[in-house]
């Protein structure tokens, strides 16, 4: 993968840094810190089959639209539909507003990511040794209530991200999320072997893995179905062009809907591990399963507070976190230059600094929005910035740009289902067949379609 084949265009390295990255992006913390939950709400191994699905029919095929749409282009989401679309046409109008879902999705992420670098912290500190439960739960407390915290941590989030992609794209971007995603697998796969061979940890695996379909008659299997096909849907980050600008920077050696199910396994591995390492543990020092996002923050602090090493496993499961977010944070930054670039024509390191800046001022208020700014109950008694921001992103703009996406690659009037075809099947691996056509251009946007609808009500 070199400059040439992307026509002067900046590229990555190597096949293993695209599908590192990628993966990357997908891989955030809604994997490890939402996926095991819902499974624990929605009767665990039946949950994960369903989850399996979903993916295969639902993530997998916009996947390979993304990558398909940033590699004929060449361009960034922001510029793509300009060299793709017909004369006269409006699709380029969505550019604009997937632009915007990323600066809008990271304007809550980076204060997650920086919930999960103090808490990576305050591990190596030694600051939940020896505290009682309730006092481990006022941690948390205290740490949102903390604007001077909450800020610090969120600015080295901006700080080091943007730095990262300031030094280049394989110098810095790709360079770094291949070895901040090795040292996650490898430190996922310890702490799973960990987990699992704790004392009473089989109870968990039994929930996690065997199918209780009588748990799942209670809450009802349609219930089950819509979680899973949700979680799903949004593991992968599609719909907002992040994966399109990873598109744009390789080359045509490998055909592309095999390496969307490369990128999707990564990712379906790294959920499915996050259970081992969750639900032992667990059930080893009895805890409800089922509790919900408090599992990462309140749950996980007091379990590792009872076991051996447990200072050590604690630090190694919050590094792991630290790690699952900062690549999603690094690859939506470089989406978010990218789109700069193309807009501006700027260097990357003045679109790099200045993006930088506007973003820290832009996160400002999801931040600051769980004490200063907690006045604000944007959707009702009980939420916050960070709920409608969320909202916005996850409920409106990903389902609706993935569906944006599936009608461009499938309607005559937008690309086509032909020339998307074409450039999707381009190379080596596995391809699209032409059985497919019916199901990608009339079921896939019906069930993306119900998915905006069920999100919105």
């Amino acid at each position: 993968m070199n400059e040439n084949i992307n026509g002067g265009r900046e590229s990555l390295g190597s096949r293993l840094g695209f599908l590192l990255i990628s993966a990357g992006c997908a891989i955030g913390i809604g994997n490890v810190w939402k996926f095991p939950y819902l499974c624990g709400q929605n009767g665990g191994g039946v949950f994960v089959l369903l989850y399996v699905f979903f993916l295969v029919i639902l993530g997998i095929p916009v996947m390979t639209m993304e990558f398909a749409l940033g590699r004929a282009s060449r361009k960034s989401p922001v510029m793509l539909y300009q060299q793709l679309e017909k004369p006269g046409s409006k699709w380029h109008l969505h550019g604009y507003v997937a632009m915007a879902g990323n600066v809008i999705l990271m304007m809550f992420y980076t204060t997650v990511a920086g919930w999960m670098l103090s808490y990576f912290v305050k591990s190596v500190r030694g600051d939940f040794v020896s505290l009682s439960t309730a006092s481990v739960a006022a941690e948390f407390t205290s740490m949102l209530s903390s604007p001077s915290m909450m800020v610090a941590a969120m600015f080295v989030v901006v700080a080091v991200g943007f730095f990262i992609c300031i030094l280049g794209l394989e110098a810095g971007v790709e360079r770094v999320s291949k070895v901040m995603m090795i040292a996650l697998f490898a430190i996922m796969l310890v702490l799973a072997v960990h987990s699992v061979v704790i004392d009473g940890g089989s109870e968990g695996l039994s929930f996690y893995l065997v199918p209780d379909f009588s748990r799942v008659k209670e809450i009802g299997f349609l219930n089950v179905a819509v979680s899973a096909m949700n979680q799903a849907f949004f593991t992968l980050s599609i719909g907002s062009g992040s994966m399109a600008i990873f598109g744009s920077y390789i080359g045509k050696e490998r055909a592309l809907f095999g390496e969307a199910v490369h990128v999707a396994l990564l990712d379906t591995f790294v959920a499915i591990v996050s259970g081992l390492i969750i639900f032992p543990a667990c059930f080893s020092y009895g805890v409800q399963p089922d509790s919900g996002p408090s599992l990462i923050f309140i749950t996980l602090p007091n379990i590792f507070n009872h076991m051996p090493l447990g200072r050590v496993w604690g630090s190694l499961f919050f590094l792991f976190m630290t790690f699952a977010a900062f690549s999603t944070v690094v690859a939506v930054f470089e989406t978010i230059i990218a789109c700069t670039m193309d807009l501006t024509g700027w260097s990357r390191k003045k679109a790099g600094i200045v993006c930088a800046v506007l973003m820290f001022a832009l996160s400002l208020p999801c931040t600051l929005g769980f004490n200063l700014l907690s006045f604000i109950k944007p959707m009702g008694e009980g939420s916050g910035i960070l709920d409608l921001e969320d909202f916005i992103v996850s409920n409106l703009l990903l389902p609706c740009g993935a569906l944006i996406f599936i009608l461009f690659c499938t309607l005559r009037c937008g690309w086509g289902w032909d020339k998307f075809v074409q450039e999707a099947n381009t190379g080596r691996g596995l391809k699209i067949a032409g059985w497919m056509r019916w199901y990608m251009t009339l079921v896939l946007p019906v069930i993306v379609g119900v998915i905006i609808v069920m999100g919105l009500f």
